[in-house]
């Protein structure tokens, strides 16, 4: 015979966990421990700072809404973009009373040939150390080959710009530019992505000349 005490041990099986588990149910996990968090302070300056990539971190990108065409000024240390395609050797027509350079469509250059104020010219891509991007327009040897000191000189300076931070100075003794390289070890300028078409675009999207029709021109032949 099989007493009542033995008989309720069968009933309840092996389990002898909480009610809950024997009921098929899992178990609760325990209550997690309060944890203690500092308090931060909303004015500690180590959270305040900029880091120096910030306008990186926030995916900021500058805008190139406007690029110089001029000669760098006297105090400037500047490089010329290593990339040759971001370079090219053009016809212009510059108006030195107006420091106003116009790039001159291909269609147009024979028949502007005998303009005195049109030519060929070097647009290198340079930048200063404050970041200034601007074109570097530099006049070519003419159609006789001939080139004065001058631009010879800035062709040199052109040249030696590549990847190293140069400055000119004029030499009215010498007829030329004085040319000196950084000692420092200066920082690596950062170029922009944009492609040199755009900086084209956006260098001459008010002073192209696409046609005889246009103002300049026929302000130089008398006729505006």
């Amino acid at each position: 015979m099989i007493s009542k005490e033995e008989d309720d041990l069968e009933d309840s099986g092996d389990c002898h966990g909480p009610p809950a588990t024997c009921n098929g149910e899992s178990e609760p996990p325990p209550p997690t421990p309060a944890t203690s968090t500092a308090v931060l302070d909303p004015f500690d300056p180590a959270r305040l700072r900029l880091s120096q990539d910030f306008g990186a971190s926030l995916g900021v990108k500058k805008a190139m809404l406007t690029v110089p065409v001029r000669k760098p000024a006297k105090e400037w240390w500047i490089q010329v973009h290593p990339d040759e395609t971001y370079r090219i050797q053009t016809g212009v027509i510059e108006l030195k009373e107006d420091r106003e350079i116009y790039l001159v469509d291909p269609s147009l250059w024979s028949e502007l040939s005998t303009e005195s104020t049109f030519g060929p010219r070097a647009l290198f891509t340079a930048v200063n150390r404050q970041g200034v991007v601007f074109l570097w327009a530099i006049r070519l040897p003419g159609p006789d080959g001939k080139i004065d000191d001058w631009n010879r000189s800035a062709l040199e300076a052109a040249t030696m710009a590549v990847g190293r931070w140069v400055r000119g100075a004029s030499n009215m003794g010498l007829g030329a530019y004085d040319v000196f390289e950084a000692t420092a070890e200066l920082p690596s300028p950062n170029w922009p992505d944009t492609p040199f078409k755009e900086l084209l675009r956006t260098a001459f999207k008010d002073r192209f000349i696409d046609s005889l029709d246009h103002l300049v021109v026929r302000r130089l032949r008398g006729m505006a």
